[in-house]
């Protein structure tokens, strides 16, 4: 912590934080990459402004923990977790988003322990779900996914093939943003999750 509260990361921090060792952060700091002021101890001193800044342009993965410290800018990731026991589908959705939205980071699960396993890791920005994956009550995951911050609040695109009238006023409860029947048109897909991201 810096003066009054304001928060800024030291070398070592900022090394953690992007998976390198000390003296690399240094490097990237003196040789006009990564913008940082020195102390009057003569130690180096990171905006959270700047270290995001610097991971984006390198397609570095930022933890929603210091995008939420930025001031100047609000920084968006650009991400996806596609939720599908379909595998077939699965695959071809997430190449379909990756050459339709670029620099997209598609993550892929098949069944419901996968998804909640990627959604703590990745923390992605949005999340299409099928709500008839075997085995786990999509409706009960919609409900899991809006109320615990540990997923990272990602907004959901639920798909789904189930013949239920009211399947789609059931998950907007849970702030589900879009909602379409299978078969999928992928670009109507496409323009809800660009809406999105």
């Amino acid at each position: 912590m810096g003066q009054e509260g304001k928060v800024v990361f030291s070398a070592m921090e900022v090394a953690k934080i992007c998976g390198v060792v000390n003296q690399t952060a240094i490097n990237w700091i003196k040789n006009g990459y990564l913008e940082a002021f020195t102390t009057p101890g003569k130690q180096y001193r990171i905006e959270p402004d700047d270290l995001v800044s610097f991971m984006v342009q390198r397609n570095m993965t930022v933890p929603k923990e210091v995008l939420a410290l930025c001031k100047e800018k609000h920084y968006e990731t650009k991400s996806l977790l596609i939720v599908d026991d379909d595998r077939g589908l699965n695959t071809v959705v997430k190449m379909y988003m990756q050459q339709k939205i670029e620099g997209l980071s598609v993550f892929q699960a098949f069944d419901g322990f996968e998804a909640g396993a990627l959604m703590v890791e990745k923390q992605p920005s949005c999340l299409i779900l099928d709500l008839d994956l075997p085995g786990v009550d999509g409706f009960g995951l919609c409900r899991k996914i809006s109320e615990n911050a540990i997923y990272g609040k990602p907004s959901v695109i639920v798909v789904t093939a189930l013949d239920d009238a009211s399947a789609e006023d059931r998950v907007k409860e849970f702030g589900v943003k879009k909602f379409f029947r299978k078969p999928l048109n992928l670009p109507v897909l496409f323009n809800a999750v660009s809406e999105i991201l």
